[in-house]
C-alpha cells in the first residue's frame, strides 16, 4: 500500500504529466529517506524516439525521476513544506544498468548535508535490486514568494 498516491505527490510537487516521472512512495522516513516508484512502459512518449526498435528509457529522465522523489523528501520536511525545490547539480552520476519497458524503477533517496535552505542528496535507481544509476543532487529550496513581498 503507497504511502503516498500520484494524487497526493502532486500536491507536494509541481510536475505534472508528461513531466511527471513516478507512480507513488511507497516507503518515506520524514527528513531522512523515501523509496518511489516508477512503473516504466513502452507507453512512455520518450520511447518513440529513444530509441526505435530499441526502447531505452534515457539517463536524464532517470536523474529527473530521482530528483522528484528528492523533492517529495526535501518538500515534505516541515522546514521546507509549501516551497519549491530546484536541482543546482549533479556530482558522480553513474549508469550502469539500461531501464526499458516492463521495469519497476525504484527511486531511493536519502538526506545528504543540509544547510539552511541548500543540500545534497544521495540517490539511487534499481531494477530487480540492482542498481542502474546513482548519484549525488544538490538543491536549493526557493523562499515564499510571499516572504519577498
Amino acid at each position: 500500500m503507497p504511502v503516498l498516491t500520484t494524487t497526493e505527490i502532486m500536491e507536494l510537487i509541481p510536475n505534472r504529466y508528461p513531466i511527471l516521472y513516478m507512480d507513488y512512495v511507497e516507503e518515506m522516513v520524514p527528513d531522512e529517506s523515501i523509496m518511489a516508484v516508477k512503473n516504466v512502459t513502452i507507453n512512455e512518449q520518450y520511447f518513440q524516439g529513444h530509441f526505435p526498435g530499441n526502447p531505452v528509457m534515457p539517463g536524464v529522465l532517470i536523474i529527473e525521476s530521482l530528483a522528484q522523489a528528492a523533492s517529495i523528501l526535501i518538500l515534505s520536511s516541515p522546514q521546507f513544506k509549501g516551497k519549491t525545490a530546484y536541482m543546482t547539480g549533479i556530482n558522480d552520476a553513474k549508469f550502469k544498468k539500461m531501464v526499458v519497458p516492463g521495469d519497476v524503477l525504484k527511486l531511493h533517496v536519502t538526506f545528504g548535508k543540509v544547510r539552511e535552505n541548500m543540500g545534497s542528496v544521495l540517490v539511487t535507481a534499481k531494477v530487480d535490486g540492482k542498481v542502474a544509476t546513482s548519484a549525488e543532487l544538490m538543491f536549493v529550496v526557493a523562499p515564499d514568494e510571499k516572504e519577498n513581498e
